[in-house]
């Protein structure tokens, strides 16, 4: 059975930083390409970054080189690292295949202040 567990989010003023964790559980982990999504209140769920079994990262161009995201195949993690947030990055944010294929987590909740 598959798990998704995120971790990580917070309050956290404008021009801040976070780590979103992201622990994954039932799955051949290093054979997905994984992503990170958020979800703002009110809206839907948006693809932010994915990162393919390789390592190798891809952004939303919106995101001008705030967050990177990354991976530990040995410990099937998936990672965020937010930096210079602002608060239109506020909303939960949630982990899963790229595909958006396994039962989603329960997310982190991300509250950016002005």
């Amino acid at each position: 059975q598959v798990k998704l567990v995120e971790s990580g989010g917070d309050l956290v003023p404008a021009g801040g930083s976070l780590r979103l964790s992201c622990a994954a559980s039932g799955m051949t982990f290093h054979l997905k390409v994984m992503a990170w999504y958020h979800q703002a209140p009110g809206k839907g769920r948006d693809l932010v970054a994915f990162v393919d079994t390789h390592g190798n990262a891809n952004y939303e161009e919106y995101l001008n080189d705030r967050f990177r995201i990354s991976r530990d195949n040995a410990k099937n993690m998936v990672y965020l690292e937010m930096s210079d947030l602002k608060p239109e990055d506020t909303g939960v944010y949630y982990c899963n295949s790229f595909s958006r294929g396994y039962p989603w987590g329960q997310g982190t909740q991300v509250t950016v202040s002005s």
